[in-house]
């Protein structure tokens, strides 16, 4: 009966040493599959932190053309006050370059031109409006060939 037991003792032995090796193998696999795993993601963590700093200087660039783009407008339109300012206080000093075709008729007789020719107020203050609209209208297009040029490549 000593045989027995300790035969039993023995088989019961190498069953804890075979599943203790079978464990310690079991944890060095999925140690080894869950390192693979740890380098693919820091790989991909590495190249979304890259794309994420390359959008940020994007970003800045464009808030930098932006601000830049705003400090035109500004200057272009306190330009466009001034000169309106100017026009509304001596109107005398205010030229409008044209070419007005001759008169095919003759005047009238007995009438005679007391003063130059004048633009309508309207025109005047569409004339204003119109210059501010360029002004704005010019930045924009600005903004967008910048844009295009640097991002879109």
């Amino acid at each position: 009966m000593k045989w027995q037991i300790k035969s039993g003792i023995i088989f019961i032995a190498l069953a804890l040493m075979g599943s203790a090796a079978f464990s310690v193998w079991s944890v060095y696999a999925e140690n080894g599959r869950l390192t693979e795993k740890n380098a693919a993601l820091n790989q991909s963590l590495s190249a979304q932190i890259a794309l994420h700093n390359q959008q940020q200087a994007r970003l800045k660039h464009l808030a930098e053309q932006d601000a830049q783009r705003l400090q035109e407008l500004t200057y272009a339109k306190s330009e466009i006050d001034r000169l309106h300012s100017a026009a509304l206080v001596h109107p005398e000093r205010v030229y409008i370059k044209a070419n007005c075709p001759a008169a095919t008729t003759p005047a009238a007789p007995g009438m005679a031109d007391a003063a130059g020719a004048r633009p309508t107020d309207a025109a005047i203050r569409n004339y204003w409006l119109l210059r501010e609209r360029i002004a704005t209208t010019e930045q924009m297009i600005r903004g967008l060939q910048d844009y295009i040029q640097n991002q879109c490549q």
